[in-house]
């Protein structure tokens, strides 16, 4: 990311929000955590600008994307993002608006658009707080609430909502599935972004899931049907809780169009992996959250073939959270039960949430 400089940045102001706009202040916005933090990889690093436009102080948080791995080696890769960004948060409920999008030159300045060497995408800011805080609270306690349970129905529900907004379209369903493994972000992407060997870990095993998943991606794209509206990274990082159950998300990724399982594994995995980090396989108030969440979606959303469809999805999300650049700090034997999840999960016809411990045996 450029450096940014408070007179660049107070132009750039002026030219969006009006000749009186004034900046009070800007930095990263933290990534505090109450517990170590495992996760420790990301695309970018947000940055909040609190300005004065001439009536109202305002709060706005300015995101660009880092050039590496994942498919976001060049300028146009990060500028396709950031530009899909733009154009499609609005289009979600609940998710922080974008405000404009724009580039930086060389020497630093910021516009709206064309001599570009980097782009950036200007959103709303959101109060609020991490769901993963009430995930990090419930490893430290195993104490479970009311209020948890609320939260997980609240984001269950919000789901099935979302996912009511279907759209014909055979090719772009195959697409999504396309992508699935062979993004620069998802399957592909990640298995190549593994060490050559790390202990158990080894090119043939990845070599193995890759081929399992390609195997479920001929199994599922004739179900084009099935395509929604999805967030397409919606974890609990990128979900806002204020009071009870009201919630922003933030940061929808990859299209606004896909399949359903994709939105509930990302989440639902959460529950597995910080039970895993804590006891080391699914039980206590994490046992109770997941089954909840697919419980109350299923009854929320009638969709019952949701199960059928979720093994490439997980796979995905496994491969994630089971990373030695994304989670560093991982014990091996979370990430061989991971693993070990993955492969079994592939491995059956459907996912049946009541199983999850007996998939993560070897």
């Amino acid at each position: 990311m450029p450096a940014l400089h408070r007179k660049a940045l107070e132009a750039y102001l002026r030219h969006r929000f009006g000749p009186r706009a004034r900046l009070l202040a800007f930095g990263p916005i933290g990534q505090e955590t109450s517990g170590p933090a495992l996760k420790q990889y990301g695309y970018g690093a947000p940055v909040r600008l609190t300005f004065h436009d001439g009536q109202v102080t305002r709060r706005v948080v300015l995101e660009t994307m880092c050039a590496g791995p994942f498919g976001h080696e060049h300028m146009a890769d990060r500028a396709q993002a950031l530009l899909w960004d733009y154009d499609s948060y609005g289009r979600l409920p609940r998710h922080v608006p974008a405000l404009d999008v724009g580039a930086f030159t060389g020497d630093g300045a910021l516009f709206s658009v064309a001599p570009a060497q980097e782009f950036f995408v200007l959103t709303g800011w959101a109060e609020g707080d991490s769901y993963h805080k009430d995930l990090e609270r419930l490893s430290r306690t195993d104490r479970l609430r009311q209020a948890d349970r609320n939260r997980t129905r609240a984001l269950a529900r919000y789901l099935s909502d979302i996912h009511r907004v279907k759209r014909r379209h055979p090719a772009l369903y195959r697409r999504r599935l396309r992508e699935l493994l062979g993004h620069g972000e998802c399957i592909m992407g990640l298995t190549d972004s593994y060490p050559v060997r790390f202990d158990f870990i080894t090119e043939d095993l990845l070599r193995s899931i890759e081929d399992a998943c390609n195997r479920w991606r001929w199994r599922l794209r004739r179900k084009a049907g099935r395509l929604v509206q999805v967030h397409g990274d919606f974890h609990p990082w990128n979900v806002l809780f204020r009071k009870g159950t009201e919630f922003s998300v933030l940061d929808r990724s990859r299209g606004e169009w896909g399949e359903a399982a994709d939105d509930l594994t990302a989440m639902t995995i959460n529950y597995l992996f910080f039970s895993l980090c804590r006891w080391g396989k699914l039980q206590g108030p994490f046992e109770v959250l997941f089954r909840q969440f697919w419980d109350d979606y299923g009854t929320a959303s009638g969709d019952r073939a949701i199960t059928e469809c979720a093994a490439p999805f997980f796979a995905f999300r496994g491969l994630v959270i089971a990373s030695p650049l994304w989670y560093p700090k991982l014990p091996l034997s979370v990430r061989r039960s991971l693993f070990n999840f993955i492969r079994n999960v592939l491995a059956e016809e459907r996912f049946d949430p009541d199983q999850v411990n007996r998939y993560l045996k070897h």
